[in-house]
């Protein structure tokens, strides 16, 4: 086969080959103009694989941002349904004290 397709340009060498010698010069024409298109294009593959990883990086981004949520949404159920969870909270966070306790602020 390498013998055939070695000068696959040269029509004087096509003899009775000359419809497969043309269907590969064919070929390899239309399959230049083909990756020519997909890589010059506006649309080209390039912007296809990083819309991809675009895409890859937000959905991961959303599913971490829906466990911040059900964290958020388990801390608010149980202070708004214990007293003391929201009693601690309240403590920790604000300094918030019983009448007689003694408030120490270490930072």
């Amino acid at each position: 086969m390498a013998k055939h397709t070695k000068d696959i340009w040269n029509r004087d060498k096509d003899g009775n080959r000359r419809e497969q010698r043309s269907f590969v010069r064919y070929a390899i024409v239309a399959t230049a103009i083909f990756v020519l298109f997909l890589f010059l294009k506006k649309d080209s593959i390039i912007n296809w694989v990083q819309a991809g990883i675009t895409l890859r990086r937000q959905e991961r981004q959303i599913e971490q941002y829906r466990k911040e949520n059900e964290e958020l949404d388990e801390r608010i159920r149980m202070m708004t349904g214990d007293r003391d969870t929201l009693e601690r909270y309240a403590r920790e966070q604000f300094f918030f004290a019983e009448p007689g306790d003694d408030v120490y602020v270490i930072e």
